[in-house]
């Protein structure tokens, strides 16, 4: 890029330039050029491209305007990651000297300076510290939709927002496009709904509105719009959309007049609407409280209903494999767990030798 930047700034300085504490006009009398370091006036071409070459305020103003990804909410992101609205130019160009990070669900992002030009990285937030020759190394942002297909244990990820992506991984010596990409695969409309948000433009559909236009076999959920509609999507928003499940912050609610009581979460980009993981997961929810309720009668002890209540929370919050065969005393044991199946199931698998009545 060395003498492409200063040639673009002769050629824009007759339209004027503003941008970042830079400032150039082209007048009869010469050439001005200020920076909050220098000011010069009525300079010749050649001044202006010896006083340009050595100044990081023009190479900043060209990449912003010539290498830079010129999609706002992609501008916006770069702008975002090396701090444009906190710090001037100097700086930000001695913070880039050193490399500035910062977090994006669970992905960990750089920007440097690398012969003067910036260097992006990507990779997960659990790999921060640790050193480039023991991770895997990617160049091609498509490789992160592959990345992002499973979790550490190759389980499929229908969620690419959930907080269980892959570690070990790094994407390194990336452009400006490239890394933006990156990020976009990882997770997909992340920044442009950042973006929206941040220009008060995010369109958010709600329950209702999304429920409305489902059809064929989702439409059953549209039955959880009467009767005690609303406390079955508390209920799901409980289930999916908390800080554990998903890195999204919900802000979706039941319609435009009522909020849901389930809090939306605290995550760093926004949920405009259901996804469709939540509205599959509705569907079968939806037909599952259409059966008709029976009573039940089984006897536990004190202990054993306390242990079935560990062991459900252990489940849904993902603990379940956490828990070592040595932790007897943890309720979701897998030697307590099989115990009390031994005690209280009959060879039928009945619970309580008690058969379920549909």
């Amino acid at each position: 890029m060395d003498g492409e930047y200063v040639d673009a700034l002769v050629a824009t300085a007759p339209d004027g330039i503003t941008f970042d504490d830079l400032h150039v006009t082209h007048e009869s009398d010469g050439y001005t050029f200020r920076t909050p370091d220098v000011n010069h006036s009525g300079i010749d071409e050649e001044t202006l491209r010896t006083v340009a070459a050595e100044s990081p305020h023009v190479r900043n103003w060209y990449f912003w305007h010539a290498t830079a990804p010129q999609k706002a909410d992609r501008w916006a992101f770069l702008r975002w990651l090396e701090g444009a609205e906190q710090r001037d130019v100097a700086e930000r160009y001695d913070a880039l000297a050193d490399g500035v990070a910062a977090n994006w669900g669970e992905l960990h992002l750089t920007v440097s300076l690398s012969n003067g030009e910036r260097t992006y990285g990507v990779r997960h937030r659990a790999d921060a510290d640790v050193g480039t020759s023991a991770l895997d190394e990617y160049d091609d942002p498509l490789n992160a939709r592959e990345i992002a297909k499973h979790d550490d244990d190759d389980g499929y990820r229908p969620l690419k927002t959930a907080p269980s992506l892959q570690t070990g991984w790094t994407f390194h010596e990336l452009s400006a496009g490239e890394f933006v990409t990156t990020v976009d695969a990882f997770y997909p409309a992340t920044i442009s709904n950042w973006h929206r948000e941040r220009e008060g433009k995010l369109d958010v559909t709600h329950w209702r509105d999304t429920v409305d236009r489902q059809t064929g076999i989702y439409g059953v959920v549209k039955t959880w719009d009467r009767g005690d509609g609303y406390e079955h999507v508390n209920w799901v928003a409980e289930a999916c959309c908390d800080d554990s499940q998903c890195l999204k912050r919900r802000e979706w609610q039941y319609d435009e007049e009522t909020e849901l009581d389930v809090d939306g979460g605290s995550g760093a980009f926004p949920c405009r609407e259901p996804c469709s993981l939540v509205i599959a997961g509705a569907r079968k929810w939806t037909k599952l409280e259409g059966e008709q309720a029976q009573t039940y009668e089984f006897e536990l002890t004190p202990s054993e209903k306390e242990q079935i209540e560990e062991i459900i929370d252990a489940v849904a919050d993902g603990e379940a494999d956490d828990i070592r065969e040595a932790d007897i005393y943890e309720g979701a044991n897998r030697y307590r767990t099989r115990f009390l199946r031994a005690k209280l199931f009959d060879d039928e698998g009945n619970l309580g030798g008690v058969e379920t009545e549909q």
